[in-house]
């Protein structure tokens, strides 16, 4: 079965790469400040893997708010980043493209920090894989790790730390600015790994 991943060049998409070995990797750049990091990352990784790489376009600016967009948050944005139904969008996309290229099984680097988002739930893939697989081709759409941590996943999937280092996960810029929620997360994620490091020596 020809598989692909979502991969955003961020930690969780890089680590799960590295697990499974995808037959493709899909970046979409859809207008996000750090669209062109992220596209930069998951290049890089797919250059070291040597998995085809898909960069996808769609200016979807207007319809973000908040840190990646670069704007006021919404009134009804849930975080200070907010994309609606941004998930569903991008592995719509993605399908649109793979399966054209025979892609069966789509994976998403969702980890379980992620069930803060509706988007982010076990029900959620479960509700999009069953719509994929209804219509044209029957595509599946998984998420390997959504109930892993990601330390948890970056260590169940053996990634090198150098190629990890490589991810960007800042909502704000293509240099990390350091002070957002994506930031946040890379610099805690590298302390628990640091820790596991330490305890294991």
């Amino acid at each position: 079965m020809n598989s692909a991943l979502l991969l955003s060049g961020g930690m969780d998409s890089i680590a799960l790469a590295w697990w499974k070995r995808p037959a493709l990797a899909f970046t979409v750049d859809y207008g996000q400040l750090a669209a062109p990091a992220e596209v930069a990352a998951a290049a890089a990784v797919c250059q070291r893997m040597q998995i085809p790489h898909h960069v996808l376009r769609f200016d979807g600016r207007e319809f973000g708010s908040g840190d990646m967009a670069g704007t006021t948050p919404d009134v009804h944005a849930p975080a200070s980043d907010w994309w609606p139904y941004r998930n569903q969008f991008l592995l719509t996309l993605v399908g649109m493209k793979a399966i054209t290229l025979g892609v069966q099984r789509l994976w998403v680097g969702t980890v379980a920090s992620d069930g803060s988002h509706r988007d982010g739930t076990p029900e959620f893939v479960a509700q999009i894989s069953q719509l994929m697989q209804g219509q044209e081709g029957g595509m599946v759409v998984e998420a390997p790790a959504i109930g892993m941590s990601t330390s948890e996943l970056v260590r169940t999937s053996g990634v090198p730390m150098e190629v990890l280092s490589w991810s960007h996960s800042c909502h704000k810029a293509q240099v990390a600015c350091g002070n957002c929620r994506g930031c946040n997360k890379y610099f805690q994620v590298w302390h628990e790994l640091d820790t596991h490091v330490e305890l294991a020596g």
